[in-house]
């Protein structure tokens, strides 16, 4: 068990407003374009899968995510978009993962690399934030709606890897390829979680005082908002609280 985590407890609240935002449709739809060039078919796509999940989560009709599934896929045409990754290091050595889509390269790294000059961080060219991390499933429950044994005891049943009480939510973490069976099997019980995903959870962390965390949610918020940045990870955690885990 592990303690209270502020970024991913501001990262999950802030994707909840987002997605009522016309900003955070945008995302989510992005996110299934690029999903999609893995197959258009959800059933044999988990990222696909994933991706649909959240955009109808947020609202989004279903016609227009099957439009974004097909512009992935080729049947219509889309706007050429790029993934990359950006390794970068904060204030205190924090590692920092950022998964990005965009149609120009070059305006996107100019804009990153301001963004995270100005908070004291820097593109890491080495490749070594990347081993600081696994992808994992990661299903996220309300306290105030689900007691943690009882989430704790279906976790153990259904063989999840860990769960973190963190602040006001409960964090259920998988195998990656356990995700979408684990997150069925708990719905099946009634234990349904305010929002779920595959994401990269830090194996090695760092603390930070209270300043730097400041510093780096910060940081993380203003890259979070970047229209091209899809994900953000940081493996820190605040002298005497828990390492953030999204």
């Amino acid at each position: 068990m592990s303690g209270h985590n502020r970024w991913s407890t501001i990262k999950h609240r802030k994707a909840i407003a987002d997605a009522k935002k016309s900003k955070g449709w945008t995302k989510l739809l992005k996110e299934v374009t690029v999903a999609a060039r893995g197959g258009s078919d959800p059933g044999g796509n988990p990222r696909l899968r994933a991706a649909i999940e959240k955009a109808r989560a947020a609202n989004i009709p279903n016609d227009t995510i099957e439009r974004a599934v097909k512009k992935g896929s080729g049947e219509l045409t889309a706007d050429q978009l790029e993934e990359l990754t950006y390794q970068a290091y904060g204030p205190g050595g924090v590692a920092i993962v950022i998964e990005l889509a965009t149609d120009n390269r070059n305006r996107t790294a100019s804009e990153l690399r301001k963004l995270l000059e100005k908070q004291n961080a820097k593109i890491d060219t080495s490749g070594s934030v990347m081993h600081k991390f696994k992808r994992r499933g990661q299903l996220i429950f309300d306290a105030a709606k689900h007691s943690e044994d009882a989430i704790t005891e279906a976790a153990l049943d259904l063989g999840a890897e860990d769960v973190r009480a963190e602040g006001d939510t409960i964090v259920v973490l998988t195998e990656a390829q356990d995700f979408h069976q684990i997150k069925e099997a708990f719905e099946k019980r009634g234990l349904v979680p305010e929002s779920g995903e595959v994401a990269l959870v830090p194996e090695q962390t760092v603390t930070v005082g209270e300043h730097d965390a400041e510093v780096i949610t910060r940081l993380l918020e203003a890259l979070d908002d970047h229209d091209d940045v899809l994900n953000v990870y940081a493996n820190f955690e605040v002298a005497g609280g828990a390492a953030q885990t999204s």
